[in-house]
């Protein structure tokens, strides 16, 4: 008797552990609600057209002409590299032009006395013809000498040959000076270009954000010595994962924090998807612009991004904890196949399988 009581209070405490432990499973319906799917990037805020500046010549940085923060317009001068020797160049070119010029066009131009000469010839080419015609005439009619009739032609063929050399002398100066002209005016334009080359201008309206070099030191062809984007607009750049990229599309919103704001949200667009996969990371770049964006912004500032993918306002959800394989949750009957639809990080959207009434418990890990 002793046995059999021992053997009933034995089951009697197997059963309830067991129904203990049915008990303590998390049990939970599925909810109706709204449900967003993002996809998640690291965010970072830069100007918009922000490039480095280099230098195409090799030399001593001479000065600084604007310092880091100061507002910059296209073609203001950054930084002076020393340049005697091009600027000497630059002067001799001038020089050279300015005699190109005189010389065609000026008060001592070398074309004004061979005009000069042409109406001398000219004048004496019409003498010339008149004396021959009177003595042709004359002796057409057997007055005169043939002696003084010979010299008027001769003066007269002399005087045409000597127009005619004029003029092609006249013709082929003025091309040689049109070509010394255009010559001295390339290679001032050649000096200038030069020299401006020494000289590093901004390329856009906006700020300067960093000067790398200072005076008395070298400057190259290799490294940026300054750091030029807009004042008005930045762009938030993000880093997506490779899994990710494919379901990206220009136009969707995305929700970016910045550390600097703690955790004030910010909207914005994307804009921009970059198609090269940056291989060390294995992510996309991708650009959003700001909505409305904040009041202060620096280059640099750090935070994280949120892309709208899908949004539904009202769908049965669960908790992504209660999905077993991905396609299953634990219910009163047993293991049943639902099927999937968004997610975010806590949420699963269930487009069938259960419905609200479906009692679903969590999974033993």
């Amino acid at each position: 008797m002793k046995h059999t009581m021992k053997y009933f209070l034995s089951t009697c405490i197997i059963v309830l552990m067991f129904f203990s432990c049915s008990e303590k499973k998390e049990k939970i319906y599925p909810e109706k609600m709204p449900l967003t799917e993002s996809v998640y990037a690291s965010a970072t805020v830069q100007p918009d057209s922000l490039y480095q500046a280099y230098s195409i010549v090799m030399g001593i940085l001479d000065k600084n002409w604007v310092e880091e923060g100061d507002k910059v317009t296209k073609g203001d001068r950054i930084l002076q590299i020393t340049n005697t020797s091009p600027q000497l160049n630059m002067e001799n070119a001038k020089l050279a032009l300015q005699l190109a010029r005189e010389n065609y066009s000026g008060r001592a131009a070398v074309l004004s006395s061979i005009k000069d000469e042409i109406q001398a010839a000219e004048l004496k080419l019409k003498n010339d013809s008149i004396n021959y015609f009177r003595q042709k005439n004359l002796w057409d009619q057997n007055i005169g000498s043939k002696v003084e009739y010979d010299t008027r032609k001769l003066a007269y063929e002399l005087s045409q040959n000597n127009l005619n050399l004029l003029k092609k002398k006249y013709s082929q100066t003025k091309n040689e000076l049109e070509t010394q002209l255009r010559q001295a005016e390339n290679n001032y334009q050649t000096s200038l270009t030069t020299t401006n080359d020494f000289t590093i201008t901004s390329k856009i309206d906006g700020t300067v954000y960093a000067l790398y070099k200072n005076p008395g030191e070298i400057v190259n062809t290799v490294e940026p010595v300054a750091a030029i984007g807009r004042s008005d607009k930045f762009i938030v750049e993000l880093l997506v994962d490779e899994v990710d990229i494919v379901k990206l599309k220009i136009g969707q919103k995305v929700l970016i924090t910045l550390d600097s704001y703690n955790s004030e949200v910010f909207e914005a667009t994307l804009d921009k998807i970059y198609p090269r996969k940056d291989d060390r990371s294995q992510t996309f770049k991708v650009e959003a612009l700001f909505t409305e964006p904040p009041a202060t912004l620096y280059p640099g500032l750090s935070g994280e991004g949120n892309i709208i993918i899908a949004e539904k306002e009202e769908t049965l959800t669960i908790p992504k904890e209660y999905l077993i394989n991905g396609s299953k949750v634990l219910t009163d009957n047993g293991e049943i196949e639902v099927t999937v639809g968004l997610q975010n990080l806590e949420s699963m959207e269930i487009l069938g399988g259960i419905d609200e009434k479906t009692a679903i418990y969590k999974p033993e890990p």
